[in-house]
């Protein structure tokens, strides 16, 4: 292949519909939420939280946010990378940041109805009670996120780190 020549990508597609222009009440509501839900909460561990539930919940969107987000806060590519198969990459993170992706997976995915006890327990000891419950409400915030930008499809690609913050 010649310099001049390109490879040729899928089309990218466009967003079903631009949610917080036509309810911008709602977005804002969103964006005052996810700003009292980080207060006190690690960058980078936020970060990794955003990121492995976008990934549990296919958001496009938000793993191209997150990811440029958390590699602006200083966090590895290697560690970013691993998230998706943390459990056998546990040697990446430590145990806080365990408890904190363990707690992520089980709100995130609430097919068997409840977050298990000994999930919340290992995130209990780990975080101090108001740090949890941001933690909680900030993993709360992302899935909320998600939901917006799978159903209203999102473009990736385009977000420039810190854009939204």
């Amino acid at each position: 292949m010649t310099t001049d020549e390109k490879t040729e990508y899928a089309p990218e597609h466009a967003p079903r519909l631009s949610w917080s222009e036509h309810a911008p009440d709602v977005y804002k509501a969103m964006v005052r939420l996810d700003i009292a839900a980080r207060q006190g909460l690690d960058a980078k561990l936020l970060e990794l939280v955003k990121i492995r539930a976008s990934q549990l919940n296919h958001c496009a969107f938000c793993l191209d946010m997150h990811t440029k987000d958390a590699l602006a806060a200083g966090e590895s590519v290697e560690r970013i990378v691993q998230l998706g198969a943390w459990e056998e990459s546990r040697h990446f993170y430590t145990e806080k940041e365990l408890a904190a992706i363990e707690l992520t997976e089980a709100i995130t995915v609430l097919t068997d109805g409840f977050v298990p006890d000994e999930v919340y327990e290992r995130a209990a000891k780990q975080f101090e009670e108001a740090e949890l419950t941001r933690l909680i409400a900030a993993i709360t915030v992302i899935n909320a996120w998600n939901r917006f930008g799978v159903t209203a499809r999102m473009t990736p690609g385009h977000y420039q780190p810190g854009q939204h913050q």
